[in-house]
């Protein structure tokens, strides 16, 4: 779907008139993140899944600014008015987490309840910011110069490398997964990374304070980093709850799909 700026890659799923869950993926996923997940939930619910901009098979029709999360926040808005979806049920990992947080605290309105899987409202300092700009410009030039899949395999595997990852390299499905992020262009990766980053998002700390939709946050076992930052958002806000999923580190619904699709349907079902 075209939405002026964008060509947007999706897929809707209408289940009768089961409720609508929208799913974003994480850096490098697609469109497919989610899918062993969904099927343990086709049965209740319908789904739109999205290939945010910068992945899969989404393309940028517009500058570079179209790859930020103000501007990827007003396309979903508004592929939402195109299929006529005024309320609906939204999960976000990681990356896709962070832009699920500012599409609930800026559209509050559209959505009934929100999950967030290993996700952040950003980092509440201009240093902090700064600093994780200048890691993220790092990271991207390694990607627009590993444009040979050699070099790409190489960039994933020291990406899985990383100490939130923990075990997931031991996961039967971990070099399907690999593949999967293959399929992904390494240079609209570098825009997305360098236009979207964590360092370039505005800090959501403060306005999480006044969020008044249900939240259920997510963060796995092993995953210190982003059990200390959950933490915190349970605390500011009383409309989040966190749940420690065992058995997983930052990539939950891959490493324990069954407990995160059993977290989902208990929150999802329960009157707040």
């Amino acid at each position: 779907m075209t939405l002026k700026q964008y060509k947007i890659n999706y897929c809707l799923n209408i289940n009768g008139n089961k409720p609508i869950i929208i799913f974003l993926h994480g850096f490098m996923g697609n469109i497919h993140e989610f899918d062993e997940a969904i099927k343990l939930l086709a049965e209740d619910f319908s789904y739109l899944t999205i290939d945010l901009p910068g992945h899969g098979k989404t393309e940028v029709l517009g500058g570079d600014k179209y790859y930020t999360m103000e501007f990827t926040t007003q396309a979903i808005i508004n592929l939402l008015d195109e299929f006529k979806i005024d309320k609906c049920y939204l999960i976000g990992y990681s990356m896709g987490g962070r832009l699920a947080l500012y599409l609930t605290l800026n559209f509050p309105e559209r959505f009934i309840k929100v999950v967030l899987e290993s996700a952040s409202p950003g980092l509440a300092t201009e240093a902090e910011r700064l600093e994780r700009v200048r890691r993220d410009v790092q990271v991207a030039r390694k990607l627009s110069r590993s444009i040979i899949q050699a070099d790409f395999t190489a960039f994933l595997t020291n990406w899985y490398n990383q100490p939130i990852f923990s075990y997931i390299k031991n996961h039967p499905q971990y070099n399907r997964m690999i593949e999967s992020r293959l399929q992904n262009n390494p240079l609209e990766l570098d825009k997305s990374l360098r236009f979207m980053g964590t360092g370039c998002q505005a800090s959501l700390w403060e306005k999480l304070k006044k969020n008044k939709i249900p939240i259920l946050l997510l963060a796995g076992e092993y995953d210190e980093k982003f059990i200390s930052i959950n933490t915190k958002m349970a605390q500011i806000c009383k409309f989040t709850q966190l749940k420690i999923i065992k058995n997983s580190g930052h990539n939950i619904h891959f490493e324990n799909t069954s407990a995160f699709v059993e977290n989902i349907k208990y929150f999802l079902s329960t009157v707040n």
